[in-house]
This record gives structure tokens, C-alpha cells and sequence, in this order.
């Protein structure tokens, strides 16, 4: 195991960036930009993109095979617990018993903000049920210590809302989250370019899961590229430890004794 892998549920991951596989133009963009991003972890929203539950239709699973990608079937587009639980039982029995999943609850079809006294009912009943749950929630320390305690295995604040691509919002209370975390915290939504995940990382997250960021640009493969060297540029930047911040530069980067030509430096007499 490389030892600064990515560990979910037992299971270590390489790549510290997760996608998601909508609002691709077709399957094949899909694939070339999941493969451009390096990303082994691939969330598929149940409820719109078809897995198994579609027979005839075409399959996400056949461009994105099990065997090669962890899937994550996530419940966008679910707005109650009930649903959010029914919605990941299905996908449970179309992935062979997959236990990983991604919970999302929605508090409202414009923002998207999480519901989250329908989150944590979600979670305490898919805990309680054997899944191991990745949940989308709000950059609330106090609720996503309870999502720990709930039995979670990662907690997954908004940086600002999905889709929007605004970045980071509130980098103090997701610094909150992440100490006093002891499961894995991973940015989820509103990253919008390199420079975001770049610092999600810096910040000390443990990885950044985006959809819209790389699929909505221009050149969705390019982006896809751009993510993984930014998430792996923030994750070495927060491993190095940052010069600290100063008003001035009280100590100049090079030292002023011993200048050639000065007595007692290089050239003395």
C-alpha cells in the first residue's frame, strides 16, 4: 500500500479524486474524461443514469466497469430519507450486494443545500442496515460529528453549492471538520476549477469528489487532466507544511551576512 493512500472503508485508493459521470455529452466523454482524471472512485446518480435498471437500455457499467472503478451510486435528486434509503437498497441489489454508497438528501430543487435532519435519519437507517456511508452535508462541525458518530465512514461538506463552481466558501469551518474528524473528509461540491481542489487539499482534506467542474467546462478531458494535477499539487502542499504567513518579510530569503565582498564573508581579506 503506498503509505499516503487514500483509505475508505478498509479499501485504499491511489487517487484522491472522485467523480461523477453526468452531464457528459455522451458515454464515451464520460470514459476519456474519467480516465484523463485518474479517478478510481466513479459516483453514478441512480435515480438518472442506468445501471441494470434499464434492461435493453444502454449501461453506464459497460464504459465504466466494476472491475475497473469502485462505483458509488449516490441518491441525487432524493428529498426524504425514505427515498434516499429505498434508492440505495436498489442500487445495492443491482451491484451485487455493493455496500459503499453516497448519501445525498436535498433540502430544496434551486440550491441543492442538504436537508440534513433527513440526512442523519437516512444515515442512522443505512448504517443500522450494513451500508458503509460516504454523506454529502453542510459545513456544520456540529452535524458532521454526529454523521461520525452515526457510523459514517467519510463526511463530505459543500465547499459552496453543487453546481455553482464558487469554490471554497467557508474554509474555517471546513478546517473544523477536518481536525477533529477521524474518518475521512472529502470536499463535495461547488469546486469549479484547479485552483479549488488545489486548496481543498491544502486545507488538509483527505480528497475532493466533483461532477459539474469537469463535465461543465469547455474541454471536459482537459479539465479532467487539470484535477488530478491540482489535487495532487494540494495534497504534496499540505504533506510539505506552508512557509507561515507574515505581514513582511522580517528574515530576507537570503541571509545578508557574509555577502561577498563584506569582512568575515566570501573574499575577505
Amino acid at each position: 500500500m503506498n503509505p499516503d493512500s487514500l483509505v475508505i472503508a478498509g479499501k485504499a485508493y491511489h487517487s484522491r479524486l472522485l467523480v461523477g459521470t453526468g452531464k457528459y455529452k455522451d458515454f464515451a466523454q464520460t470514459r476519456a474524461a474519467i480516465d484523463a482524471s485518474g479517478a478510481e472512485v466513479i459516483t453514478v446518480a441512480i435515480r438518472r443514469t442506468n445501471i441494470g435498471q434499464e434492461p435493453g437500455q444502454p449501461s453506464l457499467l459497460e464504459v465504466l466497469p466494476p472491475s475497473q472503478f469502485t462505483i458509488l451510486p449516490n441518491t441525487a435528486g432524493c428529498y426524504t430519507a425514505d427515498d434516499a434509503v429505498r434508492t440505495l437498497r436498489l442500487a445495492r441489489e443491482l451491484l451485487d450486494g455493493h455496500a459503499l454508497v453516497k448519501l445525498e438528501v436535498l433540502g430544496d430543487p434551486q440550491t441543492l443545500f442538504p436537508n440534513m435532519p433527513e440526512t442523519l435519519k437516512a444515515a442512522a437507517t443505512l448504517v443500522k442496515d450494513g451500508f458503509q456511508v460516504m454523506v454529502y452535508c453542510a459545513d456544520d462541525p456540529i452535524q458532521a460529528r454526529m454523521l461520525e458518530d452515526i457510523g459514517c465512514v467519510a463526511i463530505m461538506p459543500l465547499a459552496s453549492l453543487i453546481g455553482s463552481g464558487m469554490g471554497i466558501l467557508n474554509p474555517w469551518n471546513l478546517k473544523l471538520i477536518i481536525e477533529q474528524s477521524k474518518v475521512p473528509v472529502l470536499v463535495d461540491a461547488g469546486v469549479g476549477t484547479a485552483s479549488d481542489a488545489a486548496i481543498a487539499m491544502e486545507l488538509g482534506c483527505d480528497g475532493v469528489l466533483m461532477n459539474t467542474a469537469i463535465a461543465g467546462a469547455q474541454d471536459p478531458v482537459l479539465m479532467a487532466g487539470a484535477m488530478k494535477k491540482a489535487v495532487e499539487a494540494g495534497r504534496e502542499a499540505f504533506r510539505a507544511g506552508r512557509m507561515p504567513k507574515k505581514y513582511y518579510a522580517a528574515t530576507p530569503s537570503s541571509p545578508g551576512g557574509g555577502l561577498i565582498g563584506q569582512n568575515g564573508g566570501h573574499g575577505s581579506k
